[in-house]
């Protein structure tokens, strides 16, 4: 999921910057649109990721 985030942001990026170039605030906005959803797939993919490693901890320190 993280992977899907980096290019969430990539593509918003890249919105953004034709947006800039050709005028254009729809395609602006719609970058910085993707851009937040990759960076809000990413906080969840490392958030899950710190889940799963904070339960394995707990699962081990029971055994």
């Amino acid at each position: 999921m993280a992977d899907k985030g980096k290019m969430d942001q990539a593509k918003g990026k890249a919105k953004e910057a034709v947006g800039k170039i050709a005028d254009n605030d729809r395609m602006k906005a719609e970058g910085k649109m993707d851009q937040a959803k990759g960076k809000a797939k990413e906080a969840v993919s490392d958030t899950a990721e710190r889940t799963r490693a904070a339960k394995d901890t707990m699962r081990d320190k029971n055994r």
